[in-house]
């Protein structure tokens, strides 16, 4: 039998242990049994608690840090930014096409960036806190739907010619964020799972070995807001 620990619930693959099936009640005594081995009361029941995950990635750090904003936070802030953000669809031109960018963007910070709001200083001050660093700017992903999504890519690389920390945070529905890296095999992808005011630190080196993308869903869901907090120099836009 496996259990998935996954959005603060466990997963009982019922369809993979044919003499369970159809017995209901069976069923939920062993999801409740594990559930209770697995789990103390606290991360059970206690919403205002941090989770931390450090995935130990060869070649750079990401760590997560899962309800890093409360709930009426992330609740508020998430408000904030979709009613106050001047989203915009960019242009991306493939092969001979030019197509629409799956999702809405806004970037704030730096000499051609818009005015930072109180909104973001609030949450930019407490990611800062967190881990030490100073963030000059931010690139907002409003993913309005499923259908909305990244393709996979390494973030641009800033005018000083090294990669900095990225600092992720995500308010909304729940998307998966997928981790590969460039060149070697044998180190296994990565589903993470962002969740409604979870912060992901990605290391200065995750760019240049790593790459990612949020794929789409055909799962009827609502919208989210990513924020990536980003050090540079440049003045041109960092995506």
């Amino acid at each position: 039998m496996i259990f998935i620990k996954h959005y603060s619930r466990i997963y009982f693959p019922y369809d993979r242990c044919p003499k369970y099936k159809g017995n209901n009640s069976l069923l939920i005594f062993l999801v409740f049994l594990y559930t209770m081995l697995l789990f103390d009361d606290n991360e059970l029941f206690d919403e205002g608690k941090i989770r931390y995950v450090n995935y130990e990635l060869p070649d750079t750090n990401l760590e997560l840090r899962e309800q890093f904003f409360s709930r009426k936070e992330s609740d508020r802030y998430y408000q904030l930014l979709k009613e106050n953000t001047p989203w915009k669809q960019h242009n991306r031109k493939m092969y001979d096409k030019v197509l629409p960018d799956p999702r809405l963007i806004a970037y704030y910070g730096g000499d051609n960036g818009l005015e930072w709001t109180g909104e973001l200083l609030d949450i930019k001050t407490k990611v800062e806190v967190a881990c030490g660093l100073h963030f000059n700017r931010v690139l907002l992903n409003y993913y309005r739907d499923g259908n909305d999504s990244v393709a996979w890519h390494s973030d641009t690389l800033p005018a000083d010619g090294r990669h900095h920390p990225i600092a992720s945070v995500t308010f909304g529905e729940t998307r998966l964020f997928k981790v590969r890296h460039k060149t070697r095999k044998d180190i296994l992808p990565l589903d993470i799972p962002l969740t409604h005011g979870s912060f992901l630190l990605m290391g200065e080196s995750m760019q240049d070995h790593y790459e990612h993308h949020v794929p789409k869903t055909s799962r009827k869901i609502g919208a989210r807001i990513n924020l990536t907090f980003r050090i540079s120099d440049t003045v041109k836009a960092v995506y």
